[in-house]
């Protein structure tokens, strides 16, 4: 009976530190692209152009995988 609380209690810790972690970078990678618009050279605007625009896209991945997982979860469907 330990063992099956155990893993419920991973579960919703996993889970819940996917979808911090995730929201954490895509906030930084607003960040960083909006500061990619102050940069004089035009190769670095776009490398950090392009560089947080991959790490919001697969930080979004993160956050929705999180809320879709937990929502399932509370709805009884997992």
């Amino acid at each position: 009976m330990g063992l099956f609380y155990m893993n419920v209690f991973f579960w919703w810790i996993s889970r819940l530190f996917i979808g911090i972690a995730s929201l954490v970078l895509f906030i930084r990678g607003i960040e960083v692209l909006i500061g990619s618009y102050s940069l004089n050279n035009p190769v670095e605007f776009l490398m950090y152009f392009f560089s947080s625009s991959m790490l919001i896209l697969v930080s979004a991945v993160g956050v929705i995988y999180s809320a879709v997982k937990i929502f399932k979860k509370v709805k009884g469907e997992l």
